[in-house]
């Protein structure tokens, strides 16, 4: 409980920082656009008020996020965090596009900008602390796995590119008299536009459900066979209730020989290791008892391993038992998504199988590449 308390805190203190610096550049920047008339400076300073109420959805995204678990919502509520993020890239991809019409209008009906030496000083100082503060509060979002944070740390470094353009833009200006503002606004518009995009595209994919990080199943699934009797160690799905609340579930292939009491003493220490080295909840663990003791089966899984090499789009076989007694065989096969039809390649490799142990019942279940 203490470090999903110690988190909340770091990132509603990294939100208020950014609240309090984007504030006060907002009303300078405000002030120094209307002195010198200037489109692209009030634009920038629009974009510092929108990291500020960024910085308030992410602190009111991760305190409903920390809410306690109740009856209709058993695992948590951390999965706000990721609409609190939603919401960032929403505002971000907002911004963009009143900016590109208003830089549009400017194009079309062009205002001639007046600069001052004090009002440069002022967005160059702008351009400091924005990159310091966009730094900052990225690299705490990474740390944190906040995408909310990430989020408002990317805007505040797009913002310092914005302004560092303003600067270029006064000083072509100041020497050669061609005015470049609303154009490069335009041009900043289309690139804030294509950033919202992206942060939208990447939230959504974490509420829709993406695929586990490769890192996190690999040392999972080591994890699990690190114990002598585990064969291999299959199907792990990982869902994501928030970023600290990961529960999954996985097949392990266990000798034969094994009985329920050891099996269950297995599982409970499987679990606790899990948890402990991976900050992961293992919630399900399903079994799969594999051939020890029959010599046809263990000729026949050889066979159909060395067959299914004549099909890329098998990525793995798993999960094999032959039971002599019901005359019947069962295995899983791992098919590729880029397999256009999975059920064909099934049928084809059950085909196969039967002809090598007419005999026998087979059946082969098509299993999704889930993890790597």
């Amino acid at each position: 409980m203490q470090p999903t308390v110690d988190r909340e805190k770091s990132i509603v203190r990294t939100s208020l920082t950014g609240i309090i610096a984007n504030v006060f550049l907002a009303a300078f920047k405000a002030a120094v656009g209307l002195i010198s008339n200037s489109m692209a400076v009030i634009l920038d300073a629009v974009n510092n008020l929108s990291d500020a109420l960024s910085s308030v959805i992410t602190i009111i995204g991760t305190k409903l996020a920390n809410r306690a678990p109740d009856r209709q919502h058993p695992l948590g509520h951390g999965r706000t965090e990721y609409l609190s993020a939603t919401v960032i890239a929403i505002i971000v991809l907002y911004a963009g596009i009143t900016s590109l019409v208003e830089s549009v209008k400017k194009i079309i009906h062009p205002e001639t900008p007046s600069y001052t030496v004090w009002a440069l000083v002022i967005i160059g100082a702008a351009v400091v602390v924005k990159l310091l503060l966009g730094r900052y509060v990225k690299a705490r979002g990474e740390a944190l796995k906040s995408d909310a944070l990430v989020a408002s740390g990317s805007d505040a470094l797009f913002d310092a590119v914005i302004s560092l353009s303003t600067l270029v833009a006064a000083a072509v200006f100041m020497l050669t008299g061609l005015s470049l503002e609303a154009y490069l606004a335009a041009v900043i518009s289309l690139y804030i536009i294509k950033s919202g995009f992206e942060m939208l595209k990447n939230t959504l994919s974490e509420i829709i459900g993406h695929r586990a990080d490769a890192e996190l199943a690999h040392k999972v699934k080591n994890c699990v066979c690190s114990f002598e009797q585990v064969r291999g160690a299959y199907d792990l799905v990982i869902h994501n209730y928030g970023p600290e609340k990961l529960i999954a579930s996985v097949h392990i292939e266990l000798p034969d020989t094994m009985t329920v009491g050891e099996a269950d003493s297995l599982e409970r220490a499987i679990s606790d290791k899990v948890y402990a080295e991976c900050g992961v909840i293992l919630t399900g663990i399903s079994v799969y008892s594999i051939n020890t003791r029959d010599s046809r089966a263990l000729r026949l899984e050889t066979q159909i391993r060395e067959m299914l090499r004549e099909y890329p789009g098998v990525l793995q076989m798993h999960g094999f038992y032959l039971d002599e007694e019901t005359s019947q065989m069962r295995f899983d096969i791992i098919i590729s998504f880029d397999e256009k039809d999975r059920n064909a390649l099934r049928d084809t490799v059950a085909a196969r199988v039967s002809e090598l142990a007419p005999d026998l019942t087979v059946t082969v279940v098509a299993d999704y590449d889930i993890t790597d």
